[in-house]
């Protein structure tokens, strides 16, 4: 059987709104709490997502217990701020492109994880990267064989 994961979005902006929209189409995902800086915009957002905890703070988003992962969807200059609080509350973590400002931030980040035994990934779209696009063409001719 395949363990819901239970998803807080920090932040309410049009990128955490359409990650929330999407997050509903995954049967093993369950949105369950969102946070913000104001406690009138995490009740506005909840409310149209549907979702049952909505924080007035980032700080109470990461310490929710019913929370496993939690999606950063700051503007880029907080995402080595937000994604460090939410791993040092024990929370996995998938941030929005850019994943950190710098080399040094991004390596804060990957060392905290690593530290913490915590997943951290950056939320990027692969589909289009020229890689994927070879792939896909080495599918169709059956080089790869039934995909």
């Amino acid at each position: 059987m395949v363990k819901t994961i239970r998803w807080g979005i920090l932040s309410t902006g049009d990128i955490a709104g359409a990650f929330a929209r999407d997050l509903k189409l995954l049967p093993d995902a369950e949105l369950v709490a969102v946070g913000s800086r104001t406690q009138q915009r995490a009740e506005a957002f909840g409310q149209d997502h549907g979702i049952p905890h909505r924080h007035g703070s980032y700080e109470a988003l990461a310490q929710d217990p019913d929370v496993d992962v939690i999606y950063v969807a700051t503007p880029h200059s907080f995402h080595a701020e937000n994604t460090i609080l939410c791993l040092n509350s024990g929370k996995a973590v998938l941030c929005e492109k850019a994943f950190a400002l710098n080399s040094s931030q991004a390596k804060e980040m990957i060392d905290l994880a690593r530290e913490k035994k915590l997943f951290l990934m950056e939320a990027m779209v692969t589909r289009h990267f020229p890689v994927i696009k070879q792939v896909r063409q080495w599918v169709e001719e059956g080089r790869i064989g039934e995909v």
